[in-house]
């Protein structure tokens, strides 16, 4: 696969998911304490979310970088945009900033069941 078709396969990835984030391991088996720490806060909002273990393909851990122009691992987006990494995330979650964000697609997630 060329560069263009990882950024492509990660792009429709990005949008196809309300909520999808780019870790290391699995949110179920972290294999990094910062993919860790943000699959936690998501998990505490009770929110489904799509997770991409870039640990699996080294074209896509490269290409998710080249997609965002941010150098680590893990990365959330939402609705189609990217959020941050760790510290982003962390600091959002503890001001509110996450949980409103997140509003809507939690709200979402309700009527479906």
């Amino acid at each position: 696969m060329s560069d263009k078709d990882i950024l492509q396969q990660i792009d429709e990835a990005v949008k196809s998911h309300d909520v999808i984030l780019f870790m290391k391991g699995t949110p179920e088996f972290p294999q990094c304490g910062f993919s860790q720490r943000v699959a936690a806060i998501l998990d505490s909002f009770g929110l489904r979310y799509a997770a991409v273990n870039v640990l699996l393909d080294p074209a896509v851990r490269q290409g998710i970088k080249d997609y965002s122009d941010w150098p680590t691992i893990p990365q959330l987006y939402v609705g189609g945009e990217f959020i941050g990494g760790c510290d982003i995330v962390s600091e959002m979650y503890e001001s509110g900033e996450l949980e409103a964000l997140l509003k809507p697609y939690l709200a979402k997630q309700e009527q479906e069941g």
